[in-house]
């Protein structure tokens, strides 16, 4: 969830909900919310005692979520769906995911024997809002 405030941008975690960044502009925020949410991962790495810790302490942290973050995103989706709100630039530009599909997290071991990697498994980050239309 992007806000902008003393004209910052602000993107917070609604799941996770335990990470918010800012930046000068939306595409900075979201570079610093990334940045965060890589080192909460190096940190759970760090800390775990195998693989199985870390994929447990993965999946509690994503799905953890910040009610209060949750029940705005909420709020924001049905005005959007209304017609009660309007994104502006350049957040109107945004590829649109739907706003009532589920989040996971899916963590692999990448070091299993015989595992053959392909190209298609690849994914590139990339800022997007639900689609509440």
């Amino acid at each position: 969830m992007v806000h902008e405030e003393d004209d910052s941008w602000w993107l917070y975690g609604v799941e996770p909900g335990a990470i918010a960044e800012s930046g000068a502009s939306g595409p900075e925020a979201y570079a610093a919310f990334r940045r965060a949410f890589t080192k909460v991962l190096f940190d759970f790495v760090a800390g775990a005692e195998n693989f199985e810790a870390f994929r447990a302490q993965v999946q509690d942290f994503f799905v953890a979520a910040d009610e209060a973050e949750e029940a705005e995103w909420r709020a924001s989706v049905e005005a959007l769906r209304s017609g009660e709100l309007e994104l502006e630039k350049p957040l109107d530009e945004l590829p649109r995911w739907d706003a009532d599909g589920a989040c996971d997290a899916v963590v692999e071991r990448l070091d299993v024997l015989h595992r053959r990697f392909r190209s298609d498994e690849n994914v590139l980050d990339e800022l997007a809002l639900s689609d509440c239309a």
